[in-house]
């Protein structure tokens, strides 16, 4: 079992920044693929960012250049900084821990691009 929770969420105005955090309770973090995701309103859950036990990244096109995923094995963290915030950003952010047949999410942050 591995708990998650999502920290860092908030109001922001475009063009600004947040770093989102993800703490990882219960199990050996280093296996998972850590993960965040984030859903609009009226919108499928999308992957934003992913990272592998090693370090390897992957992200969604519309946040390439903006968005880094980094991990702290030690600290059973994830994070996710967000630069360059857009109006279209705006969603629920949710951590996800991946292991073969298994995901864990956390509650979710929320995260509001506005002026």
């Amino acid at each position: 079992q591995v708990q998650l929770v999502e920290s860092g969420g908030g109001l922001v105005q475009p063009g600004g920044s947040l770093r989102l955090s993800c703490v990882a309770s219960g199990s050996i973090f280093s296996i998972y693929v850590m993960g965040w995701y984030r859903q609009a309103p009226g919108k499928q859950r999308e992957l934003v960012a992913g990272i592998t036990g090693g370090g390897s990244a992957n992200y969604a096109d519309s946040v390439k250049g903006r968005f880094t995923i980094s991990r702290d094995n030690a600290k059973k963290t994830v994070y996710l900084q967000m630069n360059s915030l857009k109006p279209e950003d705006t969603a629920v952010y949710y951590c996800n821990a991946h292991r073969a047949m298994l995901d864990y999410w956390g509650q979710g942050t929320q995260v509001t691009v506005s002026s």
